[in-house]
Parts: structure tokens; sequence; C-alpha cells
């Protein structure tokens, strides 16, 4: 039985470089990436891509796309959504009123629009290609939005809550297009379909369900948010209603990642003050399961596309269009009481992309709507934008004093 077991492990575990070498990274790179002030993710990708078959060849890429670290890339893919689902701000939407929410579609609409007809000069092959990256680029990334502002003292000012809107409304609106569009993209307009609508129940029932439970029960609710429960209650029902959510999407025959999204979204919605439980999450998975996944790609990165120049520079292109999109728009937040620079300032962080967008291109890729090539276009957006988008920001709107303690109102 032992033997048989160990035979067992052996074929689904990775050698032994690729064990020691990941697990090293993980815990490495992040202080690396602090040391020399760029993001993590964009770090992890790069030393992937160096240990992988593209570079110095330490890793195939079959440890990484088959077995054990494909299923701890997964996982980690699967909690980087459901995070993305959490960090939405229903407290914040619902405070500021309809007027903020109004101007972040109207905002949204623009980055569509703008990116639309942007990508109708790049030469893309098929509409699909095109549809699918105008949604990729309208998306915003509240983990560049959020800690800029904050580092900036400005996330309780009329230009931190526009923002943080802006963003939070676009992050929302492209991942469900995305995920949407790729249920049609496989199926087109037959009953698979009718998977979107019968989700769409699934989600208001298990909404409602999991709001009259916490009202009635408040005390078993309150645990789930205690600090020191030795049974991690609030991580495992965190746990849960992720694998439940992801397990309904694939018995409905869509993309599990809608699944993780949605999941994270409702937990946020239903829990407006989860305490320290999103740190917690959050340490958990970007402490080592999201990493594996970045390392991942970086290993299956296509650097060979690149060499081609007809490829270069469509990922240039795929560059330009998302920030110009985002930038193009920014002045008219002066109708809402913004200057010039701090209009501007709000476009360049809505321009900066993290790892949402690089887990959104891979579904793109996993249907076939694009390709490794328009992929890793998507990798240099990130790249690119999460490291220049700071500090670019910081020039049009440099850092105010520390806010006094006092009641921030509402952006009306």
């Amino acid at each position: 039985m032992l033997v048989f077991a160990v035979e067992a492990a052996n074929s689904v575990l990775p050698n032994a470089t690729t064990f020691v070498v990941i697990g090293f990274a993980a815990f490495l790179l992040p202080l690396v990436a602090r040391a020399i002030g760029i993001p993590a993710v964009v770090l992890e990708i790069l030393f992937g891509l160096l240990i992988g078959p593209q570079v110095f060849g330490w890793i195939p890429a079959e440890s990484t796309s088959e077995g054990f670290i494909l299923v701890l890339a997964e996982i980690g893919l699967f909690l980087l959504m459901f995070l993305a689902g959490f960090e939405i701000d229903f407290n914040s939407l619902e405070r500021e009123g309809k007027g903020p929410i109004i101007s972040g579609l109207i905002g949204y609409a623009l980055f569509v629009g703008l990116a639309w007809i942007g990508f109708g000069f790049v030469g893309l092959d098929t509409v699909h290609e095109r549809v699918f990256l105008t949604l990729l680029v309208s998306a915003a990334s509240a983990g560049i939005i959020i800690p800029a502002l904050r580092a900036g003292n400005r996330s309780g000012t009329r230009q931190g809550q526009l923002t943080i809107v802006l963003g939070i409304i676009a992050e929302f609106l492209a991942a469900t297009g995305i995920i949407v569009f790729s249920v049609w993209f496989r199926s087109g307009w037959g009953i698979e379909m009718l998977a979107v609508p019968l989700f769409a129940v699934i989600l208001l029932v298990a909404l409602w369900l999991m709001r009259t439970l916490a009202w009635w029960f408040p005390q078993q609710a309150e645990r789930l948010f205690a600090s020191h429960d030795p049974d991690e209650l609030g991580i495992r029902f965190a746990l849960a209603l992720l694998f439940v959510f992801v397990g309904l999407s694939l018995a409905l025959d869509m993309d599990p990642i809608l699944g993780a999204f949605m999941a994270g979204a409702i937990f946020a919605f239903v829990f407006r003050r989860s305490g320290d439980l999103e740190a917690r999450i959050s340490g958990f998975a970007y402490g080592f399961l999201i990493p594996i996944f970045f390392i991942s790609v970086g290993v299956a990165f296509p650097l060979d596309a690149l060499q081609d120049s007809t490829v270069l520079r469509t990922a240039a292109a795929i560059i330009v269009v998302a920030v110009l999109a985002k930038m193009l728009p920014s002045p008219l937040l002066m109708f809402r009481g913004l200057s010039f620079r701090d209009s501007l300032g709000s476009g360049v962080l809505l321009a900066g992309q993290l790892s949402v967008i690089i887990a959104l291109a891979e579904v793109g890729v996993q249907i076939g709507v694009i390709d490794e090539g328009l992929s890793a276009g998507a990798v240099l957006l990130v790249g690119v934008t999460a490291i220049l988008s700071p500090i670019v920001f910081r020039l049009f709107s440099p850092p105010l004093p520390a806010p006094v303690d006092a009641p921030t109102k509402p952006v009306s």
C-alpha cells in the first residue's frame, strides 16, 4: 500500500527542482519586489519567464501545465477572482449616492467606446478579438487605485472617492462582461445561453438566503469574523462559498472564474464589515497560491511570439489603446469638481492594470478567442502600467498632508 501511494504521488507531483524553486520564489519575490519598488506580480511573472523553457530552462513547461502545480495554480486563480469580487466596496457605492455611480457608468461607457474605436486601427483578425480586448482593457484595478490614493492621503477626497467608484464599476462590469461573452462565444445563442440567466437566479437566491440567515442568526454570523476563532469558520465559509460557486459554474458549463468572482462579490455585499477576515484570506491566498499562478504564467509566457515584429507591434498597440481609453475621457471629471491635473491623475490610476487582467486574458486563450500573442500583450500591459501608473499619478496629484480626523462628506 505504501509503495502504491508513493508511486501515485510521483505520478502527479513535479520534480524536486520545481518544488524547491517555486517554494523559495513564493517567499522571496515579494521581499525583492518591495525592495526595488515594483509590484510583486510583475516580478513573479518575470521570474517564471526566467526559470522556464524560454530562458534558463530550469523548469519544463509541463511542470506547471499539468499535475500538482497546475492544481495549485488553478486554485490560486480562483482565489484571485474571489478576492477581486471581495474588494468591491458596496458601502462606498451606496454612501456616495447615485451621482458618482451614474458618472461611473458614463465613464465606463466612454472607456469601452474609445477602446472599441482604438482597436479598429490595430488590425485584429476577427470582430471577436476586438470585442474581447475592448472589454479587457476597459477594466480597472482596485489593487492599484486604492493603495496609490491612500499613499497620497487622497482616498477620502473628492478625487479619491470618484476614482474609487469609477474603478469598482469598471472592474465589475469588465469582468462580468468578459465571462458572459465567453459563454456566448463557446455556445452561441443556443440553449446553453440559458445558463447565464439561470446562474443569475441562483445568485439572487443565494444572496437572499445569506442575508436572511445573517439576519436571523447574527451571533453565528458574527463568529465568521472573529479574530481568534481556532476553527477559522470565516475562512472555511469563504472557501466553501468559493468552491460551491465554482462547482455551479462547471455544472452549467460556464467558466469557473465567473463563479469565483461572483462568490466574492456576494460575500462582500452581504457582509459589509468583514473585520480582518479579508486580510486573513488575502494572506492565505497571496502568501502562496496566487504567486504560483503568476509564476506559472511566466513559465508559459510565449517569449518567442514577441520576436515576431507583428505580434510586438500589436502588443504595443494594446498598451497604447488601453492607456488612451482611460486618459482621453478623464478631463470630463472636471465637471465633477476636479482640477485638470487631478482629473488626469485619476485617468492615470484608472489606466493601471494588475493581476485580474492576466486572469481574464487566460480565459480568452482557453476559449480560443485570442491567441498567445495577444495574451502576451495583456501581460505586458500589466507589467508597464502596474509600474508606471502610481509613479505618474504622484506627478499629477502630489501627496497631500496627513488628514485631521474628521468625517468625510459624501460626493454629491
